[in-house]
């Protein structure tokens, strides 16, 4: 799930090349949580101006990847333990929900898409690969939610989708194993047309990993990082610096 859109032409435009590569690796941790984000060094790194720059780090923002101060800064979101158990509320209801509508719904293409996608997870699993492994848990709940064949939880859902390839990327030291059979019941659920055993195992699915990834978010976020606080900060020392250059002569 990317908010970007090809371009006319079928080329990526700076835009997007900017926004899928920091996506990428704000996913892949190549970014840390509550990095802050320099235009000037992105650009520079980029290739880009700072125009389509700004554009993909709004693009970003909306996808909940990263944090906005309007006219000051930006950084990677801090991804606290709050907005973690923010996210679990959330999808501990809405997930079960597409399972349910998924078992109701699936055609035999989407089911074999789905299949395809426990495949791939098992060949990353069994590979320890936990980049795949974060790519295909995060493509087999997404797949879920396009079987469920309703515009509106896909529209409500759409926008979690990064936050939740990050989430499965931060916690991938959770049993991958463990991860991949529980999605192989909510699969055989759905594809047996038992809407409540799979709306079951997809809460049961979700609800069990809450309390490993809460605690691994403890480890790697940083909760007293405060955006307008950092702002102010980047203010200062650039009136400070004035201050010390002195008038030009």
């Amino acid at each position: 799930m990317t908010a970007a859109r090809p371009s006319d032409e079928g080329r990526p435009s700076l835009r997007e090349r900017a926004y899928e590569t920091l996506r990428r690796r704000i996913i892949e941790v190549e970014l840390q949580p509550g990095e802050r984000l320099v235009e000037r060094d992105l650009a520079a790194e980029l290739e880009v101006s700072r125009i389509p720059l700004r554009e993909a780090l709004r693009l970003l923002a909306a996808d909940g990847l990263v944090v906005l101060v309007p006219h000051r800064g930006a950084l990677v979101a801090p991804f606290t333990p709050s907005d973690v158990r923010d996210l679990f509320d959330v999808r501990e209801s809405l997930e079960s929900l597409a399972a349910r509508l998924a078992a109701e719904r699936a055609d035999a293409e989407g089911l074999a898409r789905l299949a395809d996608g426990l495949d791939a997870a098992r060949a990353a699993t069994r590979a320890h690969d936990r980049a795949a492994i974060a790519a295909a848990n995060a493509a087999f709940h997404s797949d879920i939610v396009e079987l469920a064949a309703n515009a509106l939880l896909s529209g409500v859902m759409r926008p979690l989708g990064a936050r939740m390839h990050w989430l499965f990327r931060l916690t991938a030291r959770r049993d991958p194993d463990r991860q991949c059979a529980e999605h192989e019941r909510m699969y055989e659920a759905i594809a047996a047309r038992d809407a409540d055993r799979a709306a079951r195992l997809a809460h049961e699915h979700v609800a069990d990993g809450r309390a490993a990834s809460l605690a691994l978010a403890a480890r790697w976020s940083r909760p007293d990082i405060d955006p307008e606080a950092i702002a102010a900060r980047r203010r200062r020392g650039r009136g400070d610096a004035g201050k010390q250059a002195g008038p030009a002569a």
